[in-house]
């Protein structure tokens, strides 16, 4: 059975959310600490992670630091009520899957972690590359004149969504859905934001902003 951990320091909240995963067919285990989140989390047997970020002792982000910093590539769900984009950015760079904004439907949270737990990524070709910049797909390396360059992982998922598409506008809702699986409201800003980073990290002759449209590599 897919076993889902529950780092919530709500019992109201970790109490709904855990009877309504465990009706859809999923095993539970809450816990209300993040030090004793982490523990459970790299103890490797969750198939998913909800990680609630204001938490006792480690807030989430640290949790989810630490995780993936030890080598684990569970998916994690960040819940929080913190929604401005910085907060998103935050998690999204220490390596949460997803972020659920609270109050949340659980309809819509069990969408999500569906497809959370469904998604694979396989690599479509080893490396891509264009004009001086090139992306090693499997190692996930970025180089920039044979100098490498450190990207996140939403940075370097964009980046190739561009290489792939030289020449061609891409939209902000295009690279949402791609890059973020379209679970942020297309009012967002963090498209932008992430193509800042990546012009100063890659060129800023590289993306051009087509006004109105979205943006293309040129």
């Amino acid at each position: 059975m897919t076993k889902i951990l529950i780092v919530e320091d709500e019992p109201r909240i970790a109490s709904f959310v855990s009877r309504g995963l465990e009706n859809a067919g999923y095993e539970t285990v809450v816990i209300e600490d993040g030090a004793a989140g982490l523990a459970a989390a790299l103890r490797g047997d969750a198939d998913l992670v909800l990680l609630d970020v204001g938490l006792p002792t480690m807030d989430g982000f640290e949790v989810l630091r630490e995780l993936r910093s030890r080598g684990s590539a569970v998916p994690v769900i960040m819940l929080t009520a913190r929604s401005s984009t910085r907060d998103t950015v935050e998690g999204l760079d220490s390596g949460a899957n997803d972020y659920m904004p609270k109050p949340f439907t659980f309809e819509e949270l069990l969408a999500r972690v569906r497809s959370r737990l469904r998604e694979t990524s396989p690599a479509i070709g080893v490396s891509v590359s264009h004009g001086n910049v090139m992306l090693d797909i499997l190692a996930r390396r970025a180089t920039v004149d044979d100098r490498e360059v450190d990207l996140s992982a939403r940075e370097f998922a964009l980046a190739e969504q561009f290489l792939r598409n030289p020449g061609r506008v891409l939209s902000r809702e295009l690279l949402l859905s791609r890059v973020w699986g379209l679970d942020f409201d297309p009012g967002s800003n963090v498209v932008d934001v992430y193509v800042r980073y990546l012009r100063g990290k890659l060129g800023p002759e590289h993306i051009v902003t087509v006004r109105g449209a979205g943006y293309r590599w040129e």
